[in-house]
């Protein structure tokens, strides 16, 4: 762990404990949610995941343990943050499915299943996920990953309204939690990594609607449309002329992405919402705008009127964004002194590496830092990845970027950070008292070339790379892999002074995959980590305070709440997203791969954990197939733009999704068409490929995959 100066450890502490007893004015007066509560994804409407409660203190947590444990009906794709309620705790699986538990017990006490449509699994980038609820005024609020926002009775989970928030043949999903902002719901969508073909790609957009009818109030479109189709009829028609002319070509044929998957915020003092917008569709700036252009709203923070969804302002973090930036991350809320003002602001770490403090008020840039290294060219040994930017220029806000990062002219690029990003979605929290932000970074680089030949399709990986020799196969972007292709395994815990926007001290992890952020009163930071554990740190010093085995990941939030005087955290587990989709080889072999589960701590707890699943299963004998050199290069291009995404990179899929290097199908052609062409899975997710792949381009996915398979079991005998 890097070390912190003495005098600055002194100082933070001082800081802490001259605060302790202050009140809970610094909840800030909009959306003070009661002490002992989670009432909304961060808590309350600030997004801040700062806890009051200070029952569990550095010194007693040794004495923390489990109280409850309640198993899911699904166990992949966890990635909620739970709500607690009334003593009623709400929490989502995958598939959307909606828990309410007893918080004191684990008692289930109601369970919906918004039964989504199977076939939108491959329309999701990063497995059937979702982020969580809503609660308002005795109603629970749900986004189903096939499009639909649902609103429950709290009290027996019945529905009360259920209405379409996406087109039919649309490929955009839903995965992220919805928002109350005063009597509206507010949700986004995701999709912009996946198109259906030309004309007909995802476009992103954020909705609001009325909470006790569930009727349209408004929408605000994130990018433009075609200009032939004319105005939207949406909230969004007065600025999309504005935006347009950032864009070139016929951008609308991909749909230009620009999805609001994750962070939305209401600022209940202005009465405006922000949101944050995602990566553009396709990924790569050449092809969907060849001739440049900032893109607007990709990559941006968007700031709208809460009644009406009209435009206000925005900041764009990367303009032109063609490395899978999004600006989709945590976006918090403070009103702070800064420079002998106070200033209302909102802080952002998006995927780009840098955090960004911006006024609430205009959007004006107040100050930004990079949380990983940024070297300039120079500086940078040969084969090493080069920074995308150097740095942010204050006066103008825009990035100071390297242009060979861009890729142009054909040539091959390895940038840093890119893809999953210096800070991943994982939420992050943020001490008012002290006005430190704590939250997971790391470094991931990937190779860049433009695919000349790219053409939207159906199911396909909308990046527009091409394969690039000794780097990932195209379509494989997402991952951001390092040079060899694996998944990124460095990384750290940060506490962030964003005053001075620079790093206080930092908790290194062994693994890919760490959790969101929660920061409480006590003084104690508690996330979850890839290897997989809940830790407890000391928020002034980063050491590790206590841990437990988790068993399965946790990417979600991590709350705390009281019942009865009585002090708890809480988490919901179970190996969710990209990272346990794309890359699992490089986690723990002791995580266990479906195991979805919601953990509730307590001082004097006694409850323990079943022993973990067996190890995995070994590589059978190979079948015979002996495919020429062609096709198995052919059957690896097409896995990396039809499969990667939830079968994983080079198929090494071991964790969430079954590994297809193992499995017995790939020793029958017809077993293998059966499924692939025919749809005999679609039950299970595995969507119908008849549409975007020949029975000849299976058969060569199929032999590339028999030899994965053959390379696999070679390996294993070698060692026995």
């Amino acid at each position: 762990m890097a070390a912190v100066m003495p005098v600055l450890r002194f100082g933070i502490l001082i800081a802490m404990f001259s605060l302790a007893l202050v009140g809970c004015q610094w909840m800030g007066a909009q959306g003070a949610a009661p002490d002992g509560e989670w009432r909304a994804h961060g808590r309350d409407l600030t997004e801040q995941r700062f806890s009051p409660l200070d029952e569990i203190t550095q010194q007693n947590i040794s004495q923390l343990g489990l109280a409850w444990s309640y198993d899911f009906r699904v166990g992949r794709g966890v990635e909620a943050t739970p709500l607690m309620v009334d003593g009623v705790l709400y929490v989502t699986s995958a598939w959307s499915i909606v828990y309410a538990l007893d918080a004191r017990t684990g008692e289930e006490l109601w369970v919906f299943d918004p039964q989504a449509d199977p076939s939108q699994a491959a329309r999701s980038c990063c497995d059937v996920v979702n982020r969580g609820v809503a609660y308002e005024d005795g109603r629970i609020f749900l986004g189903s990953i096939d499009g639909r926002l649902i609103a429950l009775d709290a009290a027996t989970g019945a529905k009360l309204w259920d209405t379409p928030t996406i087109e039919a043949e649309s490929s955009l999903v839903i995965t992220g939690a919805p928002r109350v902002a005063d009597g509206l719901v507010l949700i986004g969508n995701s999709g912009a990594d996946i198109t259906d073909g030309p004309g007909v790609g995802p476009r992103g957009y954020v909705s609001a609607y009325n909470a006790q009818t569930g009727a349209l109030v408004w929408r605000f479109f994130t990018v433009p449309g075609n200009p032939a189709d004319g105005p939207d009829g949406a909230a969004s028609d007065s600025v999309m002329a504005m935006a347009a002319r950032t864009w070139t070509g016929e951008w609308w044929q991909g749909g230009g992405g620009g999805t609001v998957w994750d962070s939305i915020t209401y600022d209940a003092e202005l009465d405006r919402v922000y949101i944050g917008v995602g990566n553009g569709s396709p990924w790569n700036r050449q092809v969907r705008s060849p001739d440049g252009g900032d893109n607007l709203f990709l990559a941006s923070i968007v700031a709208l009127d809460r009644a009406t969804g009209e435009y206000i302002w925005h900041y764009q973090t990367t303009p032109g964004e063609t490395w899978d930036h999004t600006a989709t991350q945590s976006i918090i809320l403070d009103t702070i002194e800064i420079d002998g003002m106070e200033r209302q602001i909102l802080m952002q770490a998006p995927k780009n590496g840098f955090f960004y403090v911006l006024d609430r008020n205009d959007g004006s840039l107040i100050s930004a830092g990079s949380i990983v290294p940024m070297a300039r060219a120079e500086d940078t040994p040969p084969g090493s990845p080069i920074s995308w930017a150097y740095g942010i220029d204050i006066a103008s806000g825009r990035p100071l970027e390297n242009p060979e990062a861009r890729f142009e002219d054909g040539q091959l690029a390895y940038v840093h950070p890119v893809g999953n990003g210096a800070h991943p979605w994982a939420p992050m929290a943020y001490d008012p008292r002290t006005h430190i932000a704590y939250f997971y970074a790391q470094d991931p680089a990937s190779y860049f070339r433009t695919d000349p030949d790219y053409v939207p399709d159906r199911f396909k990986r909308a990046s527009g790379f091409a394969p690039a020799a000794g780097a990932q196969p195209a379509g494989a972007h997402a991952a951001s892999g390092a040079q060899n292709g694996a998944f990124p395994q460095t990384g750290a815990l940060l506490a962030w002074d964003v005053i001075a926007q620079r790093q206080l001290w930092n908790s290194p992890y062994a693994w890919a995959g760490n959790g969101g952020v929660l920061v409480t009163r006590a003084n104690l930071v508690f996330q979850a980590t890839g290897d997989p554990l809940l830790v407890a740190y000391d928020a002034a010093t980063g050491a590790r305070l206590w841990t437990y085995d988790i068993q399965a990941s946790a990417q979600g939030g991590v709350i705390s709440y009281s019942l009865d005087g009585e002090q708890y955290i809480a988490i919901a587990t179970g190996n969710g997203g990209a990272t346990y989709l794309l890359a699992p080889p490089t986690l723990p072999d002791r995580t266990a791969p479906r195991l979805g589960r919601v953990l509730v701590f307590k001082l004097g707890g006694q409850a323990g954990l079943p022993a973990l699943p067996a190890a995995l299963p070994p590589f059978p004998r190979p079948p015979e197939l002996s495919g020429s050199p062609d096709a198995i290069a052919r059957g690896q291009g097409l896995y990396g733009a039809y499969c990667t995404a939830c079968h994983g990179i080079n198929a090494e899929s071991r964790r969430v999704l079954p590994d297809l290097r193992k499995s017995l199908i790939m020793h029958n052609a017809d077993a293998f068409s059966t499924v692939v062409l025919d749809g005999a899975m679609v039950q299970n997710g595995m969507p119908n490929f008849s549409s975007a792949l020949s029975a000849e381009q299976v058969e060569d996915i199929r032999t590339w995959l028999v030899e994965r398979g053959r390379q696999g079991y070679e390996r294993q005998e070698s060692m026995r």
